[in-house]
């Protein structure tokens, strides 16, 4: 081992070998190259800029383009899909719809057309008809559509020669055809749809662009036709020329060829869905440095001497520190908290092992990371099954109480609405060991646990429980209503006689699901109010009643839900409390879906 970090790599070197190594190594080279290497330099960078600016001008119209005829093939679906394929082709609503999209679309589409497979004319937008000696059943992109039906063809520019109109009769157009299933009365068959999009339309799109000086850029089809060229009509004619045969053996990105003589710079795009390439030429003439450029280069050299010691410590500051510049790129994302980022282990020997080091750092961090929150959510489970099991048992004693005074005065009725009511309440509480449950189910819990309590201090109140019907199959905290109703009947209706009333409700506002606990009792100070959810005042809870109490339940919603929601309390002496309790409104449904997989997985 010791061989091999002894074996005169020069990664291996320590940072100050490294930094000595190669300032001798720079300095020796210096003087025979440092003149010829800037000027190349300046020459690169220039060369390197205008060819950048090319390819971002050529990324650009080849957007352009792309999103031309990505426009045409929505167009197609809207006339194969709203149109062709839900209407009978006998029927006359098939061409209105046609007509209409025709309209929208009249500045780009000159022809719409339907036909069968045996090559019959069966819709045309605007009317027209197939020329008398046309057979376009023996036309190589019909035969083609009907080969490859998943695809939709696009031709290269050519005259309209399909149809037999005087409008549209002899402009330049690029076809557009795609396999369709046509329906005719019971039946179904193949069919070809038809789209004559002017060829003018993508000429704008790529007329008056120039790529630097004297450059211009073109484009050719799969097999390298010529779909857009500025000279097209002169190449055409053979009065100019073009390497379209080198240009269709071109693979995309930048290339360099001599042609009739002449170096060009060449970048190659392709068209998204045809296969089409956007070509662009640069001459190599073109790209040269003016005479101010040339000047500045002589002022280089003659301030030769005085740069090159800032040029070779640049240098070689740059070959050492550009390790620690990826190293430090790996810090910042580890300190970003993306802990599963490749840490950088390039560089001399030190930055590779301090890479290394900080690597293993990592995965320890993301060890402790996972423990901890396995173990806060194992503690915040725990604290909430204990705030939701703090249940005093004083409650059931009391009832059955009630319930063995009503047997012995031979109120069996009232007894039995009494039993039936306590075994309600306890199932809700139970739920299958479930901390949410459903809006209608807490409503039916704590209608329970009031009509107890109505029974048990002889109607000294009334209550009512109303809610909104789009609210019942929402989740709720299970046993939130309960202990908030039990405050307000020992704090606020003890000391009532038969004027007591305590009002229950639930309605969905913007911000989720809103549940409101009003009674007519004592009330308090809004000071005492707010002490209820920030300390444990003496009144958050009763002997006499289930010891959850206001803070119990607020930090319960906190703890599920979140910091967001919880408890609402505004109070008056003499006036009555409102307790008002927020929630977010999610359906029921989705808490049920997620636990089962969580049981699932488990």
């Amino acid at each position: 081992m010791k061989k091999r970090e002894r074996s005169g790599r020069w990664e291996d070197l320590g940072i100050r070998n490294t930094i000595y190594l190669y300032f001798t190594v720079s300095a020796l080279a210096a003087m025979i190259l440092i003149g010829v290497s800037l000027y190349g330099r300046l020459s690169g960078q220039m060369t390197a800029t205008i060819l950048e600016e090319n390819q971002g001008m050529i990324t650009m119209v080849n957007r352009s383009v792309d999103s031309y005829l990505r426009t045409i093939m929505k167009l197609s679906d809207s006339l194969y899909y709203g149109v062709i394929k839900n209407a009978d082709v006998t029927l006359d609503t098939m061409n209105r719809e046609m007509t209409i999209l025709y309209d929208s679309n009249k500045d780009t589409v000159l022809n719409i057309a339907l036909l069968s497979r045996e090559g019959e004319l069966l819709q045309a937008v605007p009317a027209a008809r197939l020329k008398t000696d046309l057979d376009v059943t023996g036309e190589d992109w019909f035969q083609e559509t009907l080969e490859r039906t998943d695809n939709v063809h696009f031709t290269i520019p050519h005259v309209q020669y399909i149809f037999d109109n005087s409008e549209n009769q002899y402009r330049w157009v690029i076809t557009v055809s795609r396999a369709v299933e046509i329906t005719r009365g019971t039946s179904t068959e193949q069919g070809v749809l038809l789209l004559d999009v002017s060829y003018g339309s993508l000429q704008q799109l790529l007329d008056n662009i120039t790529l630097g000086n004297q450059g211009y850029l073109y484009m050719i089809g799969n097999a390298g036709e010529l779909i857009y060229h500025p000279q097209m009509q002169l190449i055409e004619s053979g009065i100019a020329q073009e390497n379209l045969e080198s240009a269709s053996a071109y693979r995309d990105g930048a290339f360099r060829e001599t042609y009739l003589g002449e170096k060009r710079e060449i970048t190659v795009k392709s068209v998204g869905y045809t296969g089409w390439r956007i070509v662009g030429v640069t001459p190599e003439h073109g790209i040269t440095l003016n005479v101010i450029k040339t000047n500045l280069f002589l002022i280089f050299i003659l301030a030769f001497f005085l740069f090159v010691l800032i040029v070779i410590n640049s240098f070689i500051s740059s070959r050492i520190t550009t390790p620690i510049q990826e190293l430090e790129k790996s810090v910042n994302a580890l300190e970003a908290g993306e802990l599963d980022t490749k840490v950088y282990e390039g560089g001399s020997y030190e930055i590779r092992h301090l890479g290394r080091s900080i690597r293993s750092m990592a995965k320890q961090i993301r060890v402790l990371m996972d423990d901890i929150v396995a173990e806060h959510e194992s503690k915040r489970k725990s604290e909430f099954d204990t705030l939701q099991s703090q249940i005093n048992p004083h409650f059931l004693y009391n009832t059955l109480d009630i319930i063995v005074w009503m047997i012995e005065n031979e109120q069996k009725a009232e007894a039995v609405k009494v039993v039936t009511a306590l075994a309600r309440f306890f199932r809700i509480s139970l739920s299958k060991g479930r901390s949410i449950i459903p809006v209608k189910d807490e409503l039916e819990h704590v209608r329970n646990y009031l009509m107890i309590q109505q029974m048990r201090f002889k109607n000294k109140f009334t209550y009512k429980i109303e809610a909104d019907p789009g609210t019942l199959e929402m989740a709720s905290l299970k046993l939130m209503l309960q202990p908030l109703v039990e405050n307000a009947i020992y704090h606020g209706m003890e000391f009532m006689d038969g004027d007591g009333e305590i009002l229950v409700g639930v309605k969905t506002e913007e911000s989720g699901l809103c549940f409101t606990i009003e009674d007519n009792g004592l009330g308090m100070t809004q000071e005492q109010a707010q002490s209820l959810l920030t300390s444990t005042a003496p009144h958050v809870s009763s002997k006499r009643g289930s010891g959850i109490g206001v803070k119990n339940v607020n930090e319960r919603i906190r703890l599920y839900f979140g910091e967001d929601y919880g408890l609402e309390i505004e109070s008056e002496p003499d006036e009555g409390t409102t307790i008002r309790i927020h929630l977010p409104a999610i359906p029921y449904s989705e808490i049920l879906e997620k636990e089962n997989e969580k049981e699932k997985k488990g």
